[in-house]
């Protein structure tokens, strides 16, 4: 979009969060290549009438509908917490229809590329609130994603996503949630350099779930009171889920108590977990006071995954990883590789590691 579009739009979003009066255009009228949407309009009838490229504004308000994007180079850019998407009818669009907030959905072979989606807040809906399948660049930021039944902000089959300075807090699974693929089993998909960085994470199951995924880095976020920070989910299959960087993250006090299901035991206390995954670097985290007494209970724990695939490769290295309970650092896999270097801790299963 050109400069002068991009102008204009800041300023109505500017004139909204601050209170200013601002003559803004009847229902999805174009601005200078954009779309403002008002309270009582649809946000989708906007998103429908947008051209690749195009800036949808939405202006303080709620508004009660889910949102489906299958264009390609979307911004839906809304003005921070005053800007409120919750349930509506669960008729209508496909996203509505399985009860999510947000989606942005490509196709097998025909990625939506380069949507952005900024600075609003999606609540309270069954499944998601935010989700995307088949993408590439989706940028989300700066959203708040709260008491969503499942995933806060979640993606699968995409690459290159940025999932940077949002909240998720109070969802039903992870805040934040990538995987290879949801609906079959597949080998690991390479993110091609997906980044999650700067987030904070509160009141989920787990704050960062990476579920066979490749290379791509969690770097500099918040997560606590969740029952896990950091959740790397591996097995058997080819690729291999890992080759990713976990650093400079704050895991404090992770003690939520999440019951077992049939894929896992129970998780309470837990810091950083890899079952599964190869050659992943976790360097430079502080990970204090995860408390609990679970087999994923630790500051940074290794164990096999669900189907017996062991940790291979690993690096742990210059965490601070204290006050965790039962302990610091903990290996009770069997693989083979896996390495714990000039980590600050006080104790570690088998013990020696500090």
């Amino acid at each position: 979009m050109k400069n002068k579009h991009l102008t204009c739009l800041a300023g109505i979003v500017l004139a909204a969060a601050t209170g200013l009066s601002v003559a803004a255009p009847s229902s999805s009228a174009a601005v200078a290549g954009g779309h403002v949407v008002r309270p009582g309009e649809s946000i989708q009838k906007a998103v429908d009438a947008a051209r690749p490229g195009d800036t949808i504004v939405v202006l303080p308000g709620t508004y009660r509908e889910s949102v489906l994007i299958t264009k390609p180079g979307l911004t839906l850019l809304g003005t921070g917490s005053r800007t409120v998407i919750r349930p509506g009818a669960a008729t209508g669009n496909v996203c509505a229809t399985a009860g999510n907030g947000i989606c942005v959905l490509g196709a097998s072979g025909k990625p939506v590329d380069d949507v952005s989606i900024r600075s609003l807040t999606v609540s309270g809906f069954k499944k998601n609130g935010v989700w995307s399948s088949w993408t590439d660049r989706l940028t989300v930021r700066k959203v708040t994603s709260t008491n969503n039944g499942t995933w806060g902000i979640g993606q699968e089959r995409s690459t290159r996503g940025e999932f940077l300075h949002n909240t998720a807090r109070e969802n039903g699974d992870a805040g934040i949630f990538l995987a290879n693929t949801v609906d079959a089993e597949a080998g690991a998909t390479d993110t091609l350099g997906a980044e999650i960085r700067d987030n904070t994470l509160t009141g989920n199951r787990i704050g960062v779930t990476a579920r066979r995924v490749r290379n791509l880095t969690v770097q500099d976020n918040l997560m606590t009171g969740n029952c896990s920070g950091v959740f790397v989910v591996g097995d058997e299959s080819r690729p291999r889920a890992g080759a990713m960087t976990i650093q400079d993250n704050r895991i404090i006090a992770n003690n939520k108590f999440c019951p077992a299901n049939p894929r896992l035991s129970a998780i309470q206390g837990t810091g950083i977990v890899l079952t599964g995954s190869e050659d992943t670097t976790v360097r430079s985290n502080l990970i204090r006071n995860n408390v609990g007494s679970t087999p994923l209970s630790g500051g940074i724990v290794l164990v096999k995954s669900f189907v017996g695939a062991p940790n291979t490769g690993n690096s742990i290295t210059d965490n601070v990883v204290e006050d965790n309970q039962p302990a610091d650092l903990a290996d009770r896999d069997t693989g083979t590789g896996n390495t714990f270097v000039r980590n600050q801790c006080g104790t570690s299963e088998p013990a020696g590691m500090c």
